[in-house]
């Protein structure tokens, strides 16, 4: 009779974890099949800070015209150097035969459409093709990831769950229930928290999609405090079970003594 409460008290102390142990891990556990979440309605385009750097290069018909808009590629022994444009504090940037334009907070698409309409209202050049990129968008992810690191942003929109898997997705210690985001924000930098463990909540929070330079942190959970015993020994280890299971049984014993 002993032994099989012993072992009743076991099964509901090892349930017990397993389900605290998965509603730690599991993402997304509030979808559900068939489920709609409305998109988030603000601009999730990258747009233009101070600091960026800016490839612009103008094309025509007349090749030889759209050379005055074009700064100059360096050359090295082992490859070309893109050379761009940066941002000044102020938001603008130094372009050839135009000036100073204001480009600050503006999208690709944006400084194109602006580049153009100089060009053409000033009968500089009358058919423009204007392509703007970005050359130094990342963001940084670090604490319990895979694989921490800075990140590059090649794309317009990218989302805090296209970085996280970029860096190889949280690990088993990783608190998935408080990411931590810090955006600098003008004179600011301010921190979101985002629940991956609520997928109403991810795709609803203000940082889902990322912008550059953010700091994506992941701290530890509890789990990862009480890997460690005081001789070394983890979760993951026999000879914690082992231990466990010895002092259950002695517990067990004096109990049912």
């Amino acid at each position: 009779m002993r032994i099989i409460r012993l072992l009743i008290i076991l099964l509901i102390i090892i349930v017990a974890v397993s389900c605290a142990v998965e509603k730690q891990v599991n993402y997304f556990q509030d979808l559900k099949p068939g489920q709609e979440i409305k998109k988030l309605q603000m601009s999730s385009e990258v747009v233009v800070q101070p600091g960026d750097k800016l490839y612009i290069r103008v094309s025509s018909r007349d090749e030889v015209l759209v050379k005055l808009f074009n700064l100059s590629e360096a050359t090295t022994s082992s490859n070309k150097v893109i050379v761009g444009y940066t941002v000044s504090s102020l938001g603008t940037i130094d372009f050839p035969v135009l000036g100073s334009l204001s480009v600050l907070g503006k999208t690709k698409t944006q400084v194109s459409e602006l580049i153009k309409s100089e060009l053409v209202s000033k009968n500089f050049v009358k058919d423009p093709v204007v392509t703007v990129e970005f050359l130094n968008l990342g963001v940084s992810v670090f604490g319990e990831v895979k694989t921490p690191g800075r990140y590059p942003i090649e794309r317009d929109r990218i989302t805090i769950l296209d970085v996280l898997s970029l860096a190889g997705d949280l690990t088993i210690q990783g608190r998935r229930d408080n990411i931590k985001v810090i955006r600098d924000e003008g004179s600011v930098h301010r921190v979101y928290s985002i629940d991956l463990t609520s997928g109403q909540g991810v795709y609803e929070s203000p940082v889902f999609y990322l912008q550059q330079n953010d700091v994506v942190y992941v701290e530890p959970n509890s789990m990862k405090a009480r890997q460690s015993t005081v001789n070394g020994n983890s979760v993951r280890n026999i000879s914690f079970w082992m231990s466990l299971a010895s002092l259950l049984t002695t517990i067990a014993v004096l109990v049912f003594k």
